[in-house]
């Protein structure tokens, strides 16, 4: 066996398999629904969950976050989202959706995790807070335990870029110019 012609098609492959999400470029994420808590609403001082679905994905270029409910992993991709406020992308047109997977936090946390994502709401009303209680998306879309999870999608939906962990200093570079060309297009 030839392994000199063989080891360039491995190498290939292991970027592949280094990331189990399942998301695809070009197409919609995988279909999800989330019934238990949902979309966090905030309106004259009150906080209500509505149900979720990533069928309202389309419509806005976004950055579509997807963490754990734990300290460790919002601060994998925290730099990435002190660039996408440094931005200022326009709100008509751009929106950070961040899922929030109550169900893989730290035993007994739930409750500081959801307070800690109502700030956020309230500093960041334009931005959109989605609690999973139950897991469905992380199972859905076949994301790590303890993750971060970021996918770009333009505004038909489509994934334009997935990565399922933290991302390098490089990735998060490419991720806001990718923002800025998608909402540069017609």
């Amino acid at each position: 066996m030839h392994y000199g012609r063989l080891f360039p098609w491995l190498a290939l492959l292991l970027p592949l398999t280094a990331s189990a999400h399942n998301f695809v470029q070009g197409e919609r994420v995988p279909p999800v629904g989330i019934n238990d808590r949902g979309e966090l609403r905030y309106q004259q001082d009150k906080f209500t969950y509505q149900n979720w679905n990533s069928a309202a994905l389309p419509g806005k270029v976004r950055v579509l976050l997807h963490i754990a409910g734990r300290a460790s992993s919002k601060e994998k991709n925290a730099a990435l989202i002190e660039a996408i406020k440094a931005a200022r992308f326009p709100h008509d047109r751009y929106q950070t959706t961040t899922l929030v997977n109550t169900d893989d936090a730290i035993p007994g946390t739930g409750m500081f995790v959801r307070s800690s994502i109502q700030s956020n709401k309230q500093q960041f009303p334009w931005s959109q807070f989605i609690i999973d209680s139950n897991g469905v998306a992380k199972k859905a879309w076949q994301l790590e335990n303890e993750g971060s999870a970021i996918v770009v999608l333009d505004k038909e939906g489509k994934v334009r870029f997935a990565k399922d962990g933290a991302l390098t200093q490089d990735e998060a570079k490419q991720v806001i110019t990718l923002v800025r060309q998608l909402l540069q297009q017609k």
